[in-house]
């Protein structure tokens, strides 16, 4: 591994960050952010637009439509310097990492002319439309149905776990057209408008107290054939693109870590009255979160390597959020355990980290489950990096229609 930056990648770092002091936000917004959907929506979307047209949106993006045609390497670095100041969230992270890259592989020219633009100036919002409530982890579940009537397809179904859809514009979904199929053979993936009648976007109330995800229901929803993407019977192949990128877009997790638990260790009194963070079994997780948080960083390390050097990093980035995820949890939980009673008040202008650790604990079982569960994200690792036999797959021959299902 080269931890160093080659001199062409510090050319390029000192550029971002002479742009970036001289156009990004000197305070953070403030408002109510819905995971980027309230408040802070016109800031998000004046940031996107700045970066656009400054060639930053999206590096790694041709010429042709409207990024610098840069390496995953320049993207990778001007990710490391805007995460240094207070940007607004990001509510474009799904559309431009997972469904206009979609778009752009099959769609028609006419479409992607029309869509790429405004997405990437942060004009249009996207979302992405797999889980169902029966699906679980299981992509081609899906039982959303799609009946051709003539020119157009007419869509019936429930999605649910909808990242932003009360607030997106447009969509990429995936149907069910053939359950007479295998049911990885029977699927086909559509854009949809997301004002179109028939969508009933319904937010979920999650603990946190934001709504981040959404359930959506399809209602006699026609869409034209031409907002088909790839071929009838092969949005299964579609929606591995989709996937692939996801796994890229969601990484790991932000929040807490082992520095500003020991911070808040040092001002907690422990059990002998002393600060908890002479507690011997609490040095110890917190030896094991670090040593596991080094770990991660060479992992890491070792795909920045991969990018700089113009490779393809291997399915071993799927390491990151596995443990990454799980420690966010343990680490959460442990923090809220150490406060005692006063574990219970997550109100930010009197909890540590103004209620940072209860907002981790709270979004940490989530994070293991989006973007892949843990034990989708093992059976990669094992089948993929230390090449263990698949999975057995009972129901890989038998047509979708077929296929038991609960009472």
């Amino acid at each position: 591994m080269d931890f160093n930056d080659s001199p062409e990648e510090a050319a390029y770092r000192a550029q971002v960050r002479a742009w970036l002091e001289a156009n990004a936000p000197k305070k953070p917004v403030s408002g109510n952010d819905l995971e980027g959907g309230g408040d802070t929506m016109p800031a998000s979307k004046a940031w996107q637009a700045k970066k656009a047209a400054a060639g930053y949106a999206q590096i790694t993006w041709p010429k042709e439509w409207g990024g610098p045609g840069g390496t995953p390497i320049q993207q990778v670095i001007f990710n490391q310097e805007e995460a240094k100041h207070p940007i607004p969230p990001n509510p474009f992270q799904i559309g431009l990492g997972m469904c206009v890259p979609t778009v752009m592989t099959f769609a028609d020219e006419e479409t992607k002319k029309r869509f790429v633009g405004p997405a990437l100036r942060g004009e249009e919002i996207w979302c992405q439309l797999f889980s169902e409530p029966s699906g679980g982890s299981d992509v081609a579940a899906a039982r959303t149905r799609a009946v051709r009537d003539g020119d157009e397809w007419v869509i019936n179904g429930q999605k649910v776990w909808t990242t932003g859809a009360q607030f997106s514009d447009f969509g990429i979904v995936v149907t069910r057209t053939n359950p007479d199929a295998p049911k990885h053979k029977g699927l086909t993936m559509f854009w949809v408008d997301m004002k179109d009648p028939g969508i009933e976007v319904r937010p979920i109330h999650q603990m946190s107290g934001g709504s981040g995800f959404n359930e959506v229901f399809f209602t006699n929803v026609r869409v034209k054939d031409s907002q088909r993407l790839g071929a009838v019977d092969d949005g299964w192949r579609v929606s591995l693109v989709t996937l692939m990128n996801e796994r890229l877009a969601v990484g790991g997790p932000s929040g807490a870590g082992p520095s500003e638990f020991m911070e808040a260790a040092r001002h907690i009194p422990g059990l002998d009255g002393g600060p908890a963070l002479k507690d011997q079994a609490l040095r110890e997780k917190i030896a094991d979160w670090y040593v596991a948080t080094e770990g991660l960083k060479h992992t890491r390390n070792r795909t920045l390597t991969a990018l700089s050097r113009g490779q393809t990093p291997g399915p071993e980035s799927s390491i990151g959020k596995v443990v990454s995820a799980l420690q966010m949890q343990d680490l959460a939980n442990t923090a809220v355990e150490m406060l005692d009673q006063y574990g219970i008040i997550n109100d930010p202008a009197l909890a540590p980290l103004r209620g940072g650790f209860h907002g981790s604990l709270m979004g940490a079982a989530g994070l293991r489950i989006a973007g892949g569960t843990d034990e989708i994200l093992k059976n990669i690792i094992a089948e993929r990096v230390l090449g263990l036999p698949g999975d057995i797959r009972v129901d890989k021959d038998v047509p979708f229609k077929d296929m038991p299902t609960g009472r």
